[in-house]
């Protein structure tokens, strides 16, 4: 694995990994009708509507998540035959590393029902941090989460070194809104224009530090035995992403009225909070660390 790109070729942009998520969709929608403005002269753009059946139907998935479906071994496993997993084995086939048209740049544009504002998600490769970086100059309103490999691996910009997911919210699922709509689109196309400027060797110097929202894990509801919720999240936390979670605030509230506070040692920063396709994952919130990083500069 490498830290640079020497040279894009060929970028991809993806949205529709879940079929609800119509900001991401029909800003692609309208690249696809209007390829001037994602068109630059010194690398390819494609374009992807990555599960058109749940588009179709406004679903999140039809048999199982997409965004789940890409890790190594399944996507070598001929057993696993559900329409994402064989979706996702024709996504590799096109656009993997060794596919037969590969790329070297993934933008993958969902939406989310929490209140994330702006958010691109990205590894800490150098490259990919210049690119947030300049997402960020643009408009300091973009938060950076920044997630391990392990937890990129079944995604789909896992097939793909370098890039990122785009996170925008709050917007309700299966609903198209036009600030989100908008946000989504000028977003890809100020990434689109860092490629260009890096091919160009024009990449305009960043300060040397990077505030990021480093994953640390997920928290579920409160259930019993039996799996079913005993509490939701507390109001006072609720919309609260991105913002600190001191240990004993409150986190959850009992249907009987009772306040479960955070118990962690030390102050975290959730995001994804009260997601609504979360809750068939088990997860109620992921809990973040707040970082200040340096020398993340493009090197050999």
């Amino acid at each position: 694995m490498t830290n640079i790109i020497h040279s894009i070729q060929r970028a991809l942009i993806v949205a529709g990994v879940h079929g609800n998520e119509l900001n991401g969709i029909y800003a692609l929608k309208k690249f696809v009708q209007h390829p001037d403005l994602i068109r630059r002269n010194s690398f390819e753009t494609l374009t992807l509507l990555a599960n058109p059946k749940a588009f179709a139907a406004v679903r999140r998935y039809i048999d199982q998540d997409l965004n789940r479906s890409f890790r190594k071994s399944d996507l070598q496993d001929l057993t696993r035959s559900s329409y994402e997993d064989i979706r996702a084995k024709e996504i590799n086939y096109l656009f993997g590393a060794n596919g037969k048209t590969p790329v070297d740049v993934i933008l993958d544009i969902h939406s989310t029902t929490a209140n994330m504002g702006l958010t691109v998600i990205t590894n800490d490769r150098p490259f990919n941090l210049q690119l947030v970086a300049y997402l960020q100059s643009l408009k300091p309103a973009v938060n950076i989460y920044i997630l391990p490999k392990s937890k990129e691996s079944s995604s789909l910009p896992s097939i793909c070194e370098f890039g990122c997911t785009i996170e925008v919210g709050a917007v309700a699922q299966g609903v198209l809104q036009a600030d989100c709509f908008q946000q989504t689109e000028a977003l890809i196309i100020n990434a689109l224009n860092y490629l260009e400027k890096y091919n160009r060797g024009e990449i305009l110097p960043f300060d040397n530090s990077l505030t990021i929202y480093r994953h640390l894990g997920t928290i579920d509801y409160p259930k019993n035995e039996s799996g079913e919720l005993q509490a939701m999240i507390h109001p006072q936390l609720q919309f609260q992403d991105y913002q600190p979670l001191a240990p004993g605030q409150p986190m959850f509230l009992t249907f009987d009225g009772q306040t479960i506070t955070y118990e962690g040692e030390l102050t975290v920063y959730p995001v994804f909070i009260n997601e609504a396709a979360y809750y068939e994952k088990g997860i109620a919130m992921c809990l973040t660390q707040k970082q200040l990083i340096h020398n993340y500069q493009l090197s050999d």
